[in-house]
């Protein structure tokens, strides 16, 4: 009786399966989308502006998101020379190469905007685009892309490989359903992306009125000798902070082997730590190189020489490599002071003044210990850590909390678009950033 029981069982899943599977239908993309072309291709020598309609590069496509990281601006004449390549809210930019397939849906508050070499996609009423982007951005999406990219010199996704995509797509119901879901996903990250960076910007600003402008409490009663506040020291960072060079080794995927913290991994506003590869290492060269909280990481050779991260809470294995310069304060009170001096852009100004080497710049230990600044006395110090470290540790909190979301979208992602999970019969209401949409708010659910 029970193995009978079990087979009803299966069978009346299989049955619901095949049920909830019948909407769905394999399609080519160009028969579901109104346009499918490509950004402008050429120079752009001299049509950059300070502002103006914004203009789209590979860089400013982030999986589900515009990034606005060295946006760039174009005026109006430029922008109607470019109607092939103008964007509308609710069409889906696809990158060509670099990564190619990564995919973000142009949002309202963008306004008008232009762009350059990237995959332009206006979906048809039948194609939700927040659906089309999921599928772009997940794993499916990226071996599909990566498999019909074409060139030798440079391969790239082009738009007659578009096209021709074939794609297992559902109902637009169920599309709006499964967008909604990763949509609303998406725009918790974003906010507490945007609450990270309002604490970086409140400790940074402190940190500007206290220990650049000179306004720290009791200032107005201090007295200043030749711009110095009694009780302050002149020094060079190199009298708080010993010097290590890191590790030589090729990163691997390993995840029994430590994480290999690079100069591309510290350019970022923020340590990406799922992106950040592994290494291997023995046991004792482990300990030697292994970076724990405090420390303070600087690039030493190439385009972002003198950019600097203090590293906050970890909670990885972690070594860096030999590209990059340890600072390690010697005081600990002194660590989170030193650390946004040294993530400064005074701090990488004096770097490029002494850097060396024409084709590849470089910098050394010697040079990063030369840097000058106010020391301030124990006192003040303590009081500004008093103020600083909850900004911090919300923000490492906040960073932890983005990480879960990522992870648990990313998890869904893949079942949600291939229909694996089931949303036909979930009352779903849309996020705000979707109802924006105009081809989304024309189908609301929920």
């Amino acid at each position: 009786p029970m193995l009978q029981s079990g087979l009803v069982l299966c069978k009346k899943y299989q049955n619901n399966r095949r049920r909830m599977m019948s909407d769905w239908r394999a399609i080519k993309l160009k028969d579901v989308c109104q346009r499918i072309t490509v950004g402008h291709v050429g120079s752009m020598a001299g049509e950059y502006q300070e502002s103006g309609i914004p203009f789209l590069r590979s860089l400013n496509i982030s999986p589900f998101r515009i990034s606005r990281r060295e946006l760039k601006f174009i005026d109006r004449r430029f922008h109607d020379r470019l109607k092939k390549s103008a964007l509308k809210p609710g069409d889906v930019a696809v990158v060509r190469t670099g990564y190619p397939g990564t995919a973000c849906v142009i949002p309202e508050e963008l306004g008008e905007a232009n762009c350059s070499d990237l995959v332009l996609i206006t979906p048809s009423p039948k194609l939700n685009p927040h659906f089309l982007a999921a599928i772009f951005n997940s794993t499916f999406g990226r071996d599909l892309v990566g498999g019909n990219l074409v060139g030798a010199a440079q391969q790239h996704f082009n738009i007659t490989t578009a096209k021709e995509l074939r794609l297992l797509i559902p109902s637009k119901p169920t599309q709006d359903k499964i967008a909604a879901i990763l949509t609303a996903y998406d725009d918790l990250i974003e906010v507490n992306k945007r609450r990270i960076a309002l604490l970086e910007q409140m400790a940074e600003e402190l940190y500007r009125e206290w220990f650049v402008r000179m306004r720290f409490p009791g200032h107005q009663t201090t007295k200043f000798i030749k711009g110095v506040p009694e009780g302050w020291e002149v020094i060079k960072i190199g009298e708080r902070v010993s010097t290590q060079y890191g590790y030589t080794e090729s990163a691997d995927e390993n995840p029994a082997n430590p994480k290999f913290l690079r100069i591309t991994d510290i350019v970022p506003r923020q340590i990406n730590w799922d992106r950040v590869p592994h290494c291997p290492i023995g046991e004792s060269d482990e300990d030697k190189y292994r970076l724990r909280e405090g420390d303070i990481v600087v690039a030493r050779t190439g385009a972002t020489v003198g950019y600097a991260k203090r590293i906050s809470k970890i909670n990885w294995r972690a070594v860096f490599a030999s590209y990059l310069v340890r600072l390690v304060p010697e005081n600990s009170v002194d660590s989170i002071y030193l650390g946004m001096a040294v993530e400064s852009a005074a701090f990488k100004d004096f770097i490029q003044g002494f850097v060396t080497g024409a084709a590849q710049p470089q910098a050394n230990a010697t040079t990063m210990s030369l840097f000058p600044l106010f020391y301030p006395d124990q006192n003040l110090l303590r009081r500004f850590n008093s103020i600083v470290q909850p900004l911090f540790d919300q923000k490492d909190l906040l960073m932890l909390q983005a990480r879960n979301l990522t992870q648990t979208r990313d998890l869904l992602l893949p079942r949600l678009i291939s229909g694996k999970l089931s949303v036909e019969n979930l009352d779903i209401a849309f996020p705000r950033s979707m109802q924006e949409t105009p081809t989304s708010v024309a189908t609301h659910v929920g």
